[in-house]
């Protein structure tokens, strides 16, 4: 089981270039990837997602790529001989009009549009791939293993939460069959208050009594609890990314949970479903970081 949030980062150089990727991943429902890149590596874009799409199946990665040439693979410089000649006699007619010597600086040189340029043949995509490819894999590698053990701390929690569930389940489990018997003396009480003191074996009271333990079963959401508790950690140890599937499950749960609570109509059941509810919407929110 994954987080979804995490960081790799990873770098590589080859004769032509040095790449370094970073990856960063929060939390969303869907998938999206973002790549941030100069524009002449928008040709690598496709293959940066397909290859971490491949790799995740939720969350929002921003992929920021960096690319630099090495010493070989830099572009050489040209200098345009005619501009720089012209420049240099302007100077000295300039020298020769005020009377005293106006001698050109570097910067002048630099500063002036064509004197000093780079050749611009854009970068070659698959040159740029053997150095992007292997500093994408170390980064996503990197990024996975974060995402896989902040995703082990998210399942031993899970584990604790749903044995305190478990725990609230069994006490509900135990509390159910006092709750008729509570009922038949708040009844009887009842009838004695209003000055009829029935027979308890009246077939009024029996008929009561029995419309009442059928109307407050909750045997059937106690059955579904268990189920779904074993499917939650059916989910937790399998291999596929089950965060939609455990907030699914969340879902479920907290519905069973209410239904007993509406059913039960008694103080003590009440407080536990509090609480339980409570876990629950601890759980939830850590659902949400899981892939």
């Amino acid at each position: 089981m994954h987080s979804m949030t995490g960081f790799g980062r990873g770098s590589a150089t080859t004769e032509d270039f040095t790449a370094t990727v970073e990856i960063a991943a929060v939390n969303r429902k869907q998938s999206e990837v973002v790549v941030q890149g100069t524009r002449d590596l928008a040709d690598l874009e496709p293959r940066i997602r397909r290859a971490v799409t491949q790799a995740t199946s939720r969350g929002r990665l921003q992929v920021t790529l960096k690319l630099d040439p090495t010493a070989k693979g830099a572009k050489p410089a040209k200098v345009d001989t005619g501009l720089a000649l012209a420049m240099e006699k302007a100077f000295e007619e300039l020298s020769g009009l005020l009377g005293r010597d106006v001698l050109p600086l570097a910067s002048d040189f630099i500063r002036q549009p064509g004197v000093i340029s780079f050749e611009d043949g854009g970068i070659d995509p698959e040159m740029a791939w053997q150095a992007v490819e292997p500093a994408l894999e170390a980064a996503l590698e990197q990024l996975l293993a974060m995402r896989s053990s902040e995703g082990g701390h998210l399942k031993e929690d899970f584990q604790q939460r749903l044995a305190i569930l478990e725990g609230f389940a069994e006490k509900l489990a135990a509390d159910a069959p006092g709750r008729l018997v509570r009922q038949r003396e708040m009844l009887l009480k009842r009838l004695r208050d209003a000055g009829l003191d029935l027979d308890p074996a009246d077939d009024r009271v029996l008929k009561e009594l029995a419309i009442f333990a059928d109307r407050c079963d909750i045997s059937e959401e106690l059955t579904r609890l268990a189920s779904h508790f074993r499917k939650f950690r059916d989910y937790l140890d399998g291999s596929e990314p089950p965060g939609r599937a455990l907030d699914f499950l969340c879902q479920e749960l907290f519905r069973e949970f209410n239904t007993i609570g509406s059913k039960s109509n008694d103080a003590g059941i009440a407080q536990i479903i509090v609480e339980a509810k409570t876990e629950l919407e601890k759980i939830r929110e850590q659902v949400q970081n899981v892939e």
